[in-house]
């Protein structure tokens, strides 16, 4: 639990109190946590593996709002929502995760206004990470968005390696794009000898240049 920024920095007594109301869940790949409208049921912390929470349109399109990885919290917002989850939470690869119980939870924080702060500060970064993907997703290009992806993770000049952090077809998820476009996004990166993908590794040859694609294709250059 420490591993969380949520739970960062409170005493020792603090989270063994917390950690004595959570629930241990393990989840094999595929698996729901749960579906969007379900009742709350309380927020949960990845323990091990990836949790896609995504939405789905009426015509069946998947999109992913965000994929939590170890260490990060999620749905806390749901414990105050009287309508339940806002959308549907399923593991993209096989782990586990912490459920703290929204009837529990909430009776610790009507007494402890300090960590209700910290997790409306979790909830503030939740929207950050919305307003980001709704920028992203306005570079209707998916060049265009995988090079925003890489520049946000590498330094403005000089190599570097970016970690996909998951499997490329989640990092295709996340992009709003198909695994085969990534691949053939990526092939041509590499044929302009700007990166190079070994496994779950970017290597970017010169990430000014880089840079100078991507502003080219925003029309900025």
């Amino acid at each position: 639990m420490r591993c969380a920024q949520l739970f960062s920095g409170l005493p020792p007594a603090d989270v063994s109190c917390i950690a004595a109301l959570c629930q241990p869940l393990a989840l094999a790949k595929g698996a729901y946590l749960f579906r969007e409208g379900e009742p709350s049921q309380g927020f949960f912390l990845v323990r091990a593996g990836a949790i896609n929470v995504h939405r789905v349109s009426a015509a069946g399109r998947e999109q992913v709002i965000h994929v939590f990885r170890a260490g990060e919290t999620f749905a806390e917002a749901a414990l105050a929502s009287p309508t339940g989850y806002p959308a549907d939470a399923r593991a993209v690869e096989a782990g586990s995760v912490l459920l703290f119980p929204k009837g529990p939870m909430l009776d610790l924080l009507s007494g402890r206004p300090d960590l209700a702060l910290r997790m409306l500060g979790s909830m503030g970064a939740h929207l950050r990470v919305l307003v980001a993907m709704l920028d992203d997703l306005t570079l209707k290009d998916a060049e265009t968005r995988v090079l925003n992806w890489i520049v946000q993770r590498c330094p403005p000049a000089g190599a570097a390696e970016v970690k996909l952090g998951s499997t490329k077809r989640v990092l295709a998820a996340e992009l709003a794009t198909s695994s085969e476009t990534l691949s053939r996004t990526f092939a041509r990166l590499r044929d302009a000898d700007l990166i190079e993908v070994r496994g779950l590794t970017v290597r970017v040859r010169d990430a000014a240049a880089i840079r100078a694609r991507f502003r080219r294709l925003l029309g900025e250059a």
